[in-house]
């Protein structure tokens, strides 16, 4: 395949959100069939102590067979929160007299600590 036909499938259509420290892209992609399936992708900054930084991260492939109960499934979890929790952010980093400084100890032992007992290693071969 040339890297004109790569691109071109690489450039069907896409979509950005930015959320703070983490940016989703969802891009729609082509088989080789010449048939559409959806990326999605989570992309979260980390800063290194000497100032630099880098990014990880994870994708999603979502296939057309899987889109009603993927969106009926997320669509069930997301009403459940809202009716739980309601939808008032309440971590602490979204709220509006957070001091990030007062606060970057503690955020990055949570994190670590979250990070260490959610860890998955899991790796996906590119399509």
């Amino acid at each position: 395949m040339s890297d004109r036909d790569y691109k071109d499938q690489e450039d069907i259509f896409s979509k950005v959100v930015r959320a703070g420290r983490r940016t989703y892209f969802f891009d729609v992609r082509s088989t080789k069939a010449d048939d559409y399936y959806l990326t999605i992708t989570e992309s979260k900054k980390f800063t290194n102590d000497d100032g630099s930084f880098h990014f990880k991260k994870h994708k999603i492939y979502l296939y057309k067979e899987d889109f009603a109960e993927f969106e009926s499934t997320l669509a069930e979890m997301t009403q459940f929160i809202i009716k739980e929790k309601g939808d008032t952010v309440i971590s602490e980093r979204h709220q509006a007299d957070y001091n990030p400084a007062a606060h970057a100890t503690e955020t990055v032992q949570t994190e670590t600590t979250e990070a260490a007992q959610s860890f998955t290693d899991v790796s996906f071969d590119d399509i």
